[in-house]
C-alpha cells in the first residue's frame, strides 16, 4: 500500500535540527551557503547519504528527487505522486522554518524551467557560492544528468557535507532507538534460534558444511517468523551479508565475505546484522568448541574490554580518547594482545549501517552524545595456538560486536541482551580415542553443549543425545549411588558440631516496681483486675491481689451453673504441651500453678449497681482481648527473630529503567489484591502498588528468577525464589511473584457458543494478539534486566515439554523442570525445589497394578523436612527418571510408603553410624545386586525366594529346572532323591515334608518365628521402616502374571496384615496330621495378590532346599 503522507511534525522537528546547526556554524557548517541533494534510482547502491536524509526527514526513500535547502526556503522537485506525498510540508513559515515549496516535474521540457527555479533559489541563499552536496553520491539516469548539467552549468563550488549532517542525525529520537530494538530483537533471534543451533547440529553430527552456505541460511531466516518474532519480517533485511569464518582463516572487518571452505571445530567467528524500516543493527560472537585455558582466559578478557569501552562511551567523551584509553588498558593488562587488536573499536550505526566519519579511532574528534548509537566491535586475530595439533586450529581470532545506545548517564548499554559470556558460546565436546569407542558405546554420554557449570535440568532430548536405554540409566545411577554416601559423609563431617540449641521460654514480668502496680479499686477489693498497659492480670489468691502476665495463662473458659457464674483459668507449667512459640521453662523445678477457679453469684443484692458476676464476666472479655493482642504482637516478633537484614535499595534516576506496568503481586500486600509497577533500579526491584505499598527485592538476595510464559496458562509470571526471606504484609515470604491475566478466567456456560460467531472469533483474535502483546513486554524486560546486572539475574524458563502432574499440596498441578529448578508457579502456594539441594529422590507406591506412584526429596541438609509429591501418573516413571537421569540425581524406588520423619530422625541424631551401616543402601532395590551376584556363592543370611507365576508352566521346563538341580549338586544324595521323586510323580504334600525335613537336617533352616524370639537374631530393618507387610520388589518378566517376589530386608515382619507370606515358612509350621490341608492354605497365602496354582510354590521348595544347603 502506497504511503498516506509524510509526517509533518517529524520532518519539522528534524528538519529544525539541520537548520540549528548550520546556524551556528561550527567546522565546514561555516563555509555552506545552500544544499543540493540529488537522489537518483540506483538499485546497486544500499546506503548512501542521500538516500538517508530522504528516510530520517520523510520516512522513505524518493527516489529521482531533488532537494534544494537554502536559507530563505525548502524546494523539492519531484513527481506528482510523490509531490501529492509530500504536500502536508507545504505550510508557509511554521515554527521559524523556512517555507517548503514544491515542484512538479515537467517532462515536456526535460525540467529546465524548474531547474532554473531551483539555481535561483540557491544563489539567493547567502553568498550563493558554496553548495554543500554529498559528493560521494553519484545516481545514473537522464533525470539525474541533467540536473548535474544545469548545476555544473553554473559555477558553482561545492563542499561535502557528509559529515556535519551525519553528526546531527547520529543523535536518535525515542521513535528512532524503538525501531533499532526491534532490529537488534531480529538479530539476536536469527543468531540464537537459527545460527547457534546449525553450528551446534553441525559440530554434533560431525558434518561437513561451508560457510556460503551457512550464511545462505541466516539470510533465509532473516525473513522467516519461525526464528524472527516481534516484528514484521516483510520489512526485514540484512545490513551485510552474513560472515561465517573459522579454519585459520580471519578477516575481522564487515567487508569480508563467507567463502566455500567447510566449517572447522575451533574457533568459529559469526558475524550478521538485521535491518528494520531501515534502521540497522549487528552481533558479532566466536564459538568457540573445546577452547584451551589460555583460549577461553584471552576470550574472557576480551568481554572484559568490551564492558571498559561501554563504560567510556558515556556524553562528552571523545572519541579518539575512548580509542586511546582501551589501548593503553590492553596494554596494562595484556600487552602480549595489544598489536593483535583490531584497528578500530566501533562506528556509529543506524539508517547508514556504517558512518565512517563517526569512528571509534584514533583520528576521530567527534563527541559522544546523548542517543547516540554505535556498533562497538572489539576483537584480536592472528592468536597462536600452542597445543593445536591440527594446522587449521594453530591459529585463531576472537571477535564480539553489538549494538549499543549513549545513555544520559552511566556506561552504554546493549539495545538486546543477548549472551556472550564462555558459558553461552563453548562447546565442550569429550574427545574418545578410536580405540576406546568400541568398549564406551554402552556408557552414556558425558557431553556437555553450552555447559552451565551447574546441575541442568534439560533432558538429554534438549542436549545432544538420545534417551539413555535402561542399561545405561542403570548404569549411570549405579555410579552416582557409590558417589552419594562418600559425599554426604564428608559434607557431614564438616558440618558436625553444629546442633541446634534448645529454645527457652521468655521470662516476662508484669511490674518492674511498685511504681507500676495499679491503685485501682477492683485491686483493693480483691476483685479480678486485668491491666491492659502491662498487660497482666491480678488475681485475689489467699487474700492477696496475685499478678500473672498474660504470657502465663494457657487459656480461660467461662461457665455458668445454676446461681453461679464459673471462671476457669489454667496456666502453662512444665509437663503441659507447650506450643511450638513456646519452650522450655528456665526454672522447671520451682512450684507452679496449674489453674484457678473462681465462683460469684448471679444474684443482685438491692443496694447493688450490678450482679457480684459482672466482674468475672467482664475479667474474661478482656483477657480474652488483651491475650489476643499479645499473641499476634508476639508472631509478628518471631516472624522477624531470623530475618537476614537486607541491604538497601539504590534508585536509579534513569527514566529508561527497565519497567512492569499494572502487574499484581503474590501473596497479596493486603487482602484484596491490587496491581502496581515493577521497576529495575541498580541493586534491586522495587515494587509500588497504586495505594503506594512498596515491596523491594534486592539482586544479591534473589536465588532464582523464573519467567513463565502465558503458553498454556491463564497468567504470565516473573518468579523470584529468594536467598533469605523479606518481610512485608507483617509475614516472612521466601517467594514473591508478580503476574497479570491472559484472556477470562472464568467463562460463562450459559452464553450461546457456535464456532463462527463472530464475537468469540474476535475474542480470541484479541486473546492471541493480547498474549503475544504481554511475551514480548516480559521478555523484553527480563533482557533488559539481565543487560542491566550483566548477566548476574538470569531468568530461566520452565520446559513444559518436560512436565509432568503431580500433586505436592492439595491439588494435582503440572510441574515443569528448569535449568535449575522444578517448580509449579501457576497455582498458590508456588512449588520450587532447587535441584542442588536435592540428595536423592526416593519413589515410593512403585507397583505395576497401581495407577500412580509417589515421589519423596531428600536434602542435603538433612534437618531439612522432606518434601513429598504425591499421585504421578505410573506411565510417567520413566519420564521422570530420565529426567533426573540427566540431572545427575540419585533415585531410588520402592513399593511401601516410608516413615520419613523417623529416618531422619535416626540419621541426623548419628550420622556417622548410618553411614557405617551402609548409609542410602538400604533404599536399593535387592533385584539389581542379585541379578550381578546370580552366580556367585549365596552367604547371604536372608532366605530369598523365588517364585514363577507363569500360569503356562510345562512338566519339560520342570523336568529342565530339576535337572540343573541334580547336575549342580551330584555329590548330595537328598537332591538326588528330590529329583526322583519328582520325575516319579509324588503328590505335592510329600514333596513339601520331604523339602523340609532336608532342610532341618541339614540346620540350615531358621524359622521366622525362632528367628524373632532369638535375642541378637540379625540386623535391625531400615530405620523408620512404618509397620506393615514386609517389603517386596517386583521385577516385570514382560507378562502381567510373570513376577518375582523377593524378600527385600535383612529381618523378617511380624506384622499381622502383611499379604506376602512366605510359604516355605508356613510350610514348616504345618503338622503331619493334617500336613495336605495347611500345604494347600499355605499355598494360597504365599501369593502376592491372589491366589496361585499348587504347582509353582512346589515347584519352588527344591530350589529353596538347595540354596539352604550351599
Amino acid at each position: 500500500m502506497a504511503p498516506v503522507g509524510v509526517d509533518r511534525e517529524v520532518f519539522a522537528r528534524r528538519l529544525t535540527r539541520v537548520y540549528n546547526a548550520w546556524k551556528e556554524g561550527n567546522g565546514d557548517w561555516s563555509k555552506v551557503d545552500a544544499m543540493a541533494v540529488a537522489v537518483g534510482v540506483d538499485e546497486e547502491t544500499v546506503y548512501s547519504k542521500s538516500t538517508a536524509i530522504q528516510t530520517w526527514l520523510f520516512g522513505y526513500e524518493l527516489p529521482d528527487t531533488i532537494m534544494v535547502f537554502c536559507e530563505s526556503g525548502v524546494f523539492f522537485l519531484s513527481s506528482k505522486k510523490k509531490v501529492d506525498f509530500l504536500k502536508a510540508l507545504d505550510v508557509k513559515d511554521e515554527n521559524g522554518l523556512p517555507p517548503v515549496t514544491l515542484l512538479v516535474r515537467d517532462k515536456n521540457d526535460k525540467d529546465k524551467a524548474n531547474f532554473e527555479k531551483l539555481v535561483e533559489a540557491l544563489k539567493g541563499s547567502k553568498g550563493g557560492k558554496t553548495i554543500g552536496t554529498f559528493t560521494k553520491d553519484k545516481f545514473p539516469g537522464e533525470f539525474m544528468d541533467s540536473w548535474k548539467s544545469a548545476f555544473s552549468k553554473e559555477g558553482f563550488e561545492t563542499i561535502d557535507i557528509a559529515a556535519p549532517i551525519a553528526l546531527v542525525y547520529a543523535v536518535k529520537e525515542d521513535p528512532e532507538l524503538h525501531t533499532m530494538k526491534r532490529a537488534a530483537q531480529a538479530t539476536a533471534d536469527v543468531f540464537s534460534k537459527y545460527l547457534k543451533d546449525q553450528i551446534m547440529d553441525i559440530v554434533d553430527a560431525d558434518k561437513k558444511v561451508r560457510h556460503a552456505k551457512l550464511a545462505e541460511g541466516v539470510e533465509a531466516a532473516a525473513s522467516d517468523k519461525k526464528y524472527v518474532t516481534g516484528v514484521d519480517v516483510t520489512q526485514v533485511d540484512m545490513c551485510y551479508p552474513p560472515i561465517i569464518q573459522s579454519g585459520g582463516n580471519y578477516s575481522l572487518k564487515f567487508s569480508a565475505i563467507a567463502d566455500n571452505k567447510t566449517l572447522h571445530f575451533g574457533s568459529i567467528i559469526c558475524c550478521l546484522g538485521a535491518r528494520y524500516k531501515s534502521y540497522c543493527s549487528n552481533i558479532c560472537r566466536t564459538l568457540l568448541v573445546n577452547p584451551t585455558d589460555k583460549q577461553q582466559d584471552n576470550y574472557n578478557f576480551l568481554c572484559q574490554t568490551e564492558e571498559e569501552l561501554l563504560k567510556l562511551l558515556v556524553p562528552g567523551t571523545k572519541l579518539s580518547d575512548v580509542y586511546d584509553k582501551i589501548l593503553e588498558y590492553v596494554k596494562k593488562e595484556k600487552p602480549n594482545l595489544a598489536d593483535k587488536m583490531v584497528k578500530n573499536f566501533g562506528f556509529v550505526t543506524g539508517i547508514e549501517f556504517r558512518e565512517g566519519s563517526l569512528i571509534i579511532g584514533p583520528k576521530t574528534n567527534a563527541v559522544v552524545e546523548k542517543g547516540m548509537t554505535f556498533n562497538v566491535s572489539l576483537g584480536f586475530s592472528d592468536l597462536k595456538n600452542d597445543g593445536a595439533s591440527d594446522d587449521n586450529n594453530k591459529k585463531y581470532a576472537l571477535f564480539i560486536g553489538d549494538t549499543v545506545v549513549v545513555n544520559a548517564e552511566g556506561p552504554a548499554t546493549p539495545l538486546i541482551n543477548s549472551k556472550k559470556k564462555l558459558k553461552s558460546i563453548g562447546i565442550f565436546l569429550k574427545e574418545d580415542d578410536d580405540e576406546e569407542e568400541d568398549e564406551k558405546e554402552n556408557e552414556p554420554e558425558t557431553e556437555k553443549i553450552l555447559g552451565r557449570g551447574r546441575r541442568t535440568a534439560i533432558l538429554d532430548s534438549k542436549l545432544r543425545q538420545e534417551h539413555t536405554s535402561e542399561e545405561k540409566r542403570k548404569q549411570q545411577q549405579r555410579e552416582l549411588g557409590d558417589q552419594l554416601n562418600a559425599a554426604a559423609k564428608a559434607r557431614l563431617a564438616q558440618l558436625k558440631g553444629g546442633k541446634e540449641v534448645e529454645k527457652v521460654r521468655k521470662s516476662t514480668a508484669s511490674y518492674k516496681n511498685t511504681n507500676q502496680w495499679p491503685r485501682d479499686k477492683e485491686v483493693e477489693e480483691l476483685k479480678i483486675y486485668v491491666d491492659p498497659k502491662y498487660e497482666t492480670v491480678i488475681l485475689p489468691i489467699f487474700g492477696m491481689p496475685v499478678p500473672f502476665h498474660i504470657s502465663t495463662i494457657k487459656n480461660i473458659s467461662q461457665s455458668i451453673e445454676g446461681d453461679y457464674t464459673y471462671l476457669r483459668i489454667n496456666f502453662f507449667h512444665p509437663g503441659a504441651t507447650i506450643t511450638k512459640e513456646g519452650g522450655s521453662f528456665p526454672n522447671p523445678e520451682a512450684t507452679f500453678v496449674k489453674e484457678v477457679t473462681y465462683r460469684s453469684i448471679n444474684t443482685k443484692e438491692p443496694g447493688e449497681i450490678s450482679a457480684p458476676s459482672s466482674n468475672l464476666n467482664t475479667a474474661f472479655r478482656m483477657i480474652k482481648d488483651v491475650q489476643k493482642k499479645f499473641k499476634t504482637r508476639e508472631a509478628e516478633e518471631r516472624e522477624k527473630e531470623d530475618l537476614v537484614k537486607q541491604d538497601s535499595l539504590v534508585l536509579s534516576v534513569n527514566k529508561g529503567n527497565p519497567k512492569l506496568k499494572d502487574l499484581y503481586i503474590r501473596p497479596n500486600i493486603v487482602q484484596k489484591r491490587i496491581s502496581g509497577t515493577l521497576e529495575a533500579h541498580s541493586n534491586g526491584f522495587r515494587y509500588t502498588s497504586i495505594r503506594g505499598d512498596k515491596v523491594d527485592i534486592l539482586y544479591n538476595n534473589i536465588r532464582h528468577a523464573i519467567f513463565q510464559p502465558c503458553d498454556g496458562e491463564m497468567i504470565i509470571l516473573l518468579h523470584f525464589h529468594l536467598k533469605n526471606a523479606i518481610m512485608f504484609g507483617k509475614k516472612k515470604h521466601v517467594d514473591v511473584q508478580f503476574y497479570t491475566e491472559v484472556g477470562e478466567i472464568t467463562t460463562d456456560l450459559g452464553k450461546h457458543q457456535h464456532m463462527h460467531d463472530r464475537d468469540d472469533l474476535a475474542a480470541e483474535q484479541a486473546e492471541r494478539e493480547l498474549r503475544h502483546k504481554l511475551t514480548t513486554a516480559f521478555k523484553s524486560f527480563c533482557e533488559k534486566v539481565e543487560g542491566l546486572t550483566k548477566n548476574d539475574i538470569e531468568f530461566d524458563t520452565p520446559f513444559r515439554e518436560l512436565g509432568y502432574p503431580g500433586a505436592p499440596f492439595r491439588s494435582t498441578v503440572l510441574l515443569q523442570p528448569t535449568s535449575g529448578c522444578l517448580v509449579n508457579l501457576t497455582e498458590w502456594p508456588p512449588f520450587v525445589i532447587t535441584l542442588e539441594d536435592v540428595e536423592l529422590v526416593h519413589f515410593e507406591r512403585v507397583q505395576f497394578h497401581l495407577k500412580n506412584f509417589d515421589m519423596v526429596f531428600i536434602f542435603k541438609n538433612y534437618s531439612k523436612k522432606t518434601i513429598m509429591v504425591n499421585a504421578i501418573p505410573m506411565q510417567m516413571l520413566d519420564h521422570v527418571k530420565n529426567w533426573l537421569n540427566s540431572c545427575q540425581i540419585v533415585f531410588t524406588e520402592g513399593i511401601q510408603s516410608l516413615n520419613w520423619v523417623k529416618i531422619m530422625k535416626t540419621i541426623t541424631d548419628d550420622p556417622e553410624g548410618f553411614f557405617e551401616n551402609g548409609g542410602w543402601d538400604f533404599l536399593r532395590p535387592e533385584s539389581d545386586s542379585e541379578d550381578e551376584k546370580d552366580d556367585e556363592e549365596g552367604d547371604e543370611e536372608d532366605e530369598t525366594f523365588e517364585v514363577s507365576d507363569d500360569e503356562e508352566f510345562s512338566e519339560e521346563d520342570s523336568d529342565s529346572e530339576y535337572s540343573e538341580v541334580e547336575e549342580d549338586e551330584s555329590d548330595d544324595e537328598e537332591d538326588e532323591d528330590l529329583g526322583s521323586s519328582e520325575e516319579s510323580g509324588k503328590d505335592w504334600s510329600d514333596l513339601e515334608a520331604e523339602a523340609a525335613e532336608a532342610d532341618k537336617t541339614h540346620k540350615y533352616f531358621e524359622d521366622e518365628y525362632t528367628n524373632s524370639r532369638a535375642p541378637g537374631s540379625g540386623p535391625p530393618g531400615p530405620p523408620g521402616k512404618r509397620p506393615g507387610p514386609p517389603s517386596s520388589s517386583f521385577k516385570d518378566r514382560g507378562s502381567s502374571s510373570s513376577k518375582k517376589h523377593k524378600s527385600s530386608h535383612p529381618s523378617p515382619s511380624k506384622s499381622k496384615g502383611s499379604s506376602h507370606k512366605s510359604s516355605h515358612n508356613d510350610r514348616h509350621r504345618s503338622s503331619n496330621s493334617d500336613r495336605h490341608k495347611s500345604s494347600n492354605n499355605d499355598r494360597h497365602k504365599s501369593s502376592s495378590g491372589g491366589s496361585k496354582r499348587p504347582r509353582e510354590s512346589s515347584h519352588d521348595s527344591p530350589k529353596s532346599s538347595k540354596k539352604h544347603r550351599k
